[in-house]
């Protein structure tokens, strides 16, 4: 049985890849394939997510084992078989490589052809350049954060002072610090 996995990018409009695989090779084989179609580095961290229809991330299956001390398993690559894990077509993946922002590209199983095999995966459409491996914090797009707390807060350049309820701040300021080295607050 073959798998084919449409790979496309949040960050890149026109990037998109195509890999044909056996379903018996193993998430390693498919990492090698997809890092050598997109030409990313081996050094880095990555990690395949089985993810729902609504890209929440459900299982992680890691490059290298992870010490956890959790009661979940930890899976890794080179020892999780494709078809063990997938099984339907439009099954949706997360391929993590860059740790830091948790930046991804999407994974979609769009085909199982069933009563064929191969021998060795390959990239069978590749089209577009892929996001960089990784980029450094300052770099990361303020439209690429999405967290809306729907106010604002310090450090904003709409704060107001006047806008401080002082409720529970009164005598603050009638506080006086230590008087000597040797003087400390309680602390208790």
């Amino acid at each position: 049985m073959i798998f084919k996995f449409l790979i496309l990018s949040d960050e890149v409009n026109d990037f998109k890849r195509e890999i044909k695989i056996d379903a018996d090779a193993t998430f390693m084989d498919l990492y090698n394939t997809l890092i050598e179609s997109i030409g990313y580095s081996e050094k880095e961290m990555a990690s395949f997510f089985l993810s729902d229809d609504k890209w929440r991330k459900k299982q992680e299956i890691t490059l290298i084992e992870m010490d956890t001390d959790s009661d979940v398993d930890s899976l890794v690559m080179e020892d999780c078989v494709l078809s063990d894990y997938l099984e339907d077509e439009k099954q949706k993946l997360m391929f993590v490589f860059d740790y830091i922002t948790q930046r991804a590209l999407y994974m979609e199983l769009s085909e199982i052809i069933p009563g064929k095999n191969l021998k060795k995966p390959f990239c069978s459409i590749s089209v577009g350049e892929a996001p960089l491996q990784v980029i450094e914090q300052d770099e990361v797009r303020p439209e690429a954060v999405t967290v809306d707390l729907g106010e604002s807060f310090y450090g904003d350049e709409r704060f107001d002072l006047d806008e401080l309820d002082a409720e529970g701040f009164e005598g603050l300021d009638d506080l006086e610090g230590p008087s000597s080295e040797t003087d400390t607050f309680d602390t208790f």
